[in-house]
This record gives C-alpha cells, structure tokens and sequence, in this order.
C-alpha cells in the first residue's frame, strides 16, 4: 500500500479515515509523522514521504503529531487476515513476546531463524522487531502517563522499558514531548484518573454497528465470564502476569475501554486482545466489496452485521445471527 504513492497523495488530500492503518505519512521539512486523515493541511507533495507502520516512521527519525496521534491508530487489516511469517509476527509481538522472550522467543514461535525474522519484518515493514516492539512499549506508556497517576518509575517498568532513561529517551523521541509534559496535558484535560480502573479509547474503522456487535457478544455470554451489565459488556482476562476485568462500551467514535489488571504489565497484551476480540482493527468497506461480487451475498451484504469472530480464550465461536459477515475474510485495502 506504501509503495503506490498516488493512491497514498490521493487519500492524504481527501483525509480518509479508511485508510487509517494502512501507511503513515511523514513530512521531512517538519519531522513528523501523521495518519492519512490527519485535519491539518496537507503538504507538499515533495516533502511527504510513506511508511507501512509507525516504527518505520519512528525509526526513520519522524515524530508522532501531537493532533491526530497517529500512534494510536487502529492497526492494519492485514494482520489478522494473512497467515505468513511476518503477519503472525505482528500477532505475537503485539501479544507481547518480545517484551517477555525477546526475539529469539519470537523466532522460536514462528519456526524460524531471528535474522530469518528481521529481514521479513524489515522487507515488509521497514522495522525490526526490536523497534516495532519499542513502538508498542511508547504507546503503552502514552496511555499510563496520561491515565494513571502511577510514579514514572513504575510507569516504565510497567511499559516494559528496562531503565527510567531509556523511558524518558523513548518518549522524548517519539512524542517530542518529556513525560512529565504528557502528563501534565493530560491532568488540564480532565486526567490522569486516580489509582484504580484504567480508563482508555479504543479507535476503530466506520462503519460499526453496536447493536449487532455488542448484542452477539451478550447473547453468547459464558457464565461466570462474560456478563452484559449497566450498559457494558464485561469479562475476564487471563494474562501473562496475572489477571484482569475489562468492560467494553460503545460510543460515536471509539469504545470506552475501563481495565483493571493484577499487574500493569499486561496493559498492551489486554489492549490487543479486547481489540482481537471486537475486530476493531477491521475494514468493514473492504470486507463489503469482497463479499458484494459474489452474486449469491450481493443482496445480503448491505443488512449484514458485524459479529465479533473470535474470542480471547478460544477460536471462533458460532454465530446465532441469521444474516452475519465475518470482516476476517477477503480484507484488502480501500480502492481508489
């Protein structure tokens, strides 16, 4: 998708929401990086330059911008469809492996040697894992500093950062911004919350329809895991340091994500795995167009719902719904 710069030109300038995800855009005469949709005013076409991820963004020396924070975005589609090396390398390194194993674990989840694993990775998203992993640990501590109220010194340990520099040098080059300085824009904005209930945003691709996905998701509840209760879906989480309680609620723009967790360390595995299990990092018009050209679905895909098509604990469970898309299937970028 990078590599075609006039379909990339062309979604900057209309500021796509769609393709959110799909590539990053980095202007050089400013050193930042931001989404396709970011509401500033596009740049020269010059000076833009595309990247396949933010850690290749980040490693190409490019900054998040502070506007449209594009290292929170919802993450590319591919992922959960492909099957090959480098899209379940994506799946473990955001489920947390190199924080826990380091590459060599990493490479030993896929069967592969670890130089085989860097060339891949470096091919297909211009970063290894080192450094897509170290963009997964600046969000993480994004989301603790201006969330919590926890110690910076806590908060990197719990980032997964080995040393309190190595969290201030991180932040500084990622957000152009100390952490101290996050925190206190967090703090004139209404935050950080106090000790207790993490309290995130979790961004997805429109449309989305909560009814459908929500209510699937309430219907086929697991007793004493899965509850549907003042207006959000609740359940429990097995982590990799302890345990966890999410609920999940639906809102215009984003789900409202409250997490409580045994140990903080668990923060990104639990984000990745309430996003998995509500396939927020779908795209929904794609998965439509793949399905509407078989002449069989055409009349069902426009009333089709979105279920959610996995779970945490397990594989797909069935869905109750008579007329449901499963958005795993036949993803591929938004035409143009």
């Amino acid at each position: 998708m990078h590599d075609d710069r006039e379909r990339c030109l062309r979604a900057v300038r209309s500021r796509d929401a769609r393709f959110d995800g799909w590539f990053f855009t980095a202007v050089s005469s400013t050193g930042i990086y931001c989404r396709p949709s970011c509401p500033v005013r596009p740049p020269k076409p010059a000076n833009m330059r595309f990247y396949p991820s933010a850690a290749a963004a980040q490693r190409a020396g490019y900054r998040a911008c502070k506007r449209c924070r594009p290292d929170a975005s919802p993450g590319s589609p591919e992922w959960n469809a492909r099957a090959d090396v480098v899209a379940r390398a994506m799946r473990l390194i955001a489920d947390g492996v190199v924080e826990r194993e380091g590459v060599a674990g990493l490479a030993r989840g896929l069967g592969y040697g670890t130089r085989q694993v860097e060339r891949h990775l470096r091919a297909e998203l211009g970063a290894g894992p080192l450094a897509i992993a170290r963009a997964q640990r600046a969000q993480t501590a994004r989301l603790l500093i201006e969330t919590t109220a926890l110690p910076m010194t806590q908060t990197a340990l719990a980032a997964g950062f080995a040393s309190v520099r190595a969290f201030n040098d991180t932040v500084r080059e990622v957000f152009a911004a100390s952490p101290t300085e996050l925190r206190r824009r967090a703090i004139n904005g209404g935050g950080p919350k106090a000790p207790g209930a993490l309290h995130l945003r979790l961004p997805f691709r429109r449309p989305l329809c909560p009814d459908n996905l929500f209510g699937h998701l309430a219907a086929t509840a697991v007793p004493g895991v899965e509850a549907w209760r003042d207006g959000a879906y609740r359940r429990t989480l097995r982590l990799p340091h302890g345990a966890g309680v999410v609920a999940l609620a639906p809102q215009d723009d984003h789900v409202d994500c409250r997490l409580r967790l045994d140990d903080l360390r668990d923060l990104a595995v639990a984000i990745s795995r309430c996003r998995r299990l509500l396939d927020l990092d779908a795209d929904p018009v794609a998965v439509d167009e793949q399905l509407g050209r078989d002449p069989r679905l055409a009349a069902l895909v426009a009333g089709a719902c979105r279920a959610p098509s996995t779970r945490p604990s397990s594989r797909c469970a069935p869905c109750s719904a008579s007329r449901c898309r499963r958005p795993r299937r036949g993803r591929t970028p938004p035409a143009w």
